[in-house]
């Protein structure tokens, strides 16, 4: 678990990050160099998780022997499946990470919802439901490693 105290907002604590893959943590469905490090790093304070419908198929191949769950979803209703998943881990103890529209509602039903813009773009709606916005994925493991980075960014 991370401990956020965030002025004006109150105390994070943090035990689940879900991670959508595709533009998220994967380029055209190949994990983001650095990110199984990362993952690696935190396994012990976090548990990881990673939504995706797995539009290139690559999924379990790229994230073998990393310490995460894997939950791939069908094509239809995807926000909805998504949000669901987050409400089953509990939304207060949840930081979601995310770049398409299928990501808007988990993102803003999260206790921490943090849009990447990198490559492969990041959906309006899904910025509009966010908290924060970060350039690149591993940003968000500086995050976990200085919490109070965020202070600045989230304090009311």
């Amino acid at each position: 678990m991370i401990h956020i105290q965030i002025p004006g907002v109150g105390e994070k604590r943090i035990s689940h990050v879900v991670f959508d893959y595709n533009g998220t943590i994967a380029k055209d469905g190949i994990l983001i160099p650095g990110v199984r490090e990362e993952m690696a790093a935190f396994s012990d304070k976090l548990s990881f998780h990673v939504i995706t419908a797995d539009t290139f198929g690559f999924v379990q191949k790229e994230l073998s022997g990393i310490h995460c769950s894997i939950t791939i979803i069908p094509e239809k209703d995807q926000a909805e499946a998504k949000l669901a998943f987050v409400r089953r881990l509990g939304p207060d103890q949840t930081l979601c990470v995310g770049n398409g529209a299928n990501d808007r509602l988990m993102l803003k039903e999260a206790a921490i919802g943090i849009t990447v813009l990198q490559e492969e773009g990041l959906a309006v709606t899904s910025l509009l439901a966010a908290d924060l916005l970060v350039k690149n994925v591993l940003d968000v493991f500086g995050f976990f490693r200085t919490p109070d980075r965020l202070k600045a960014s989230l304090r009311t």
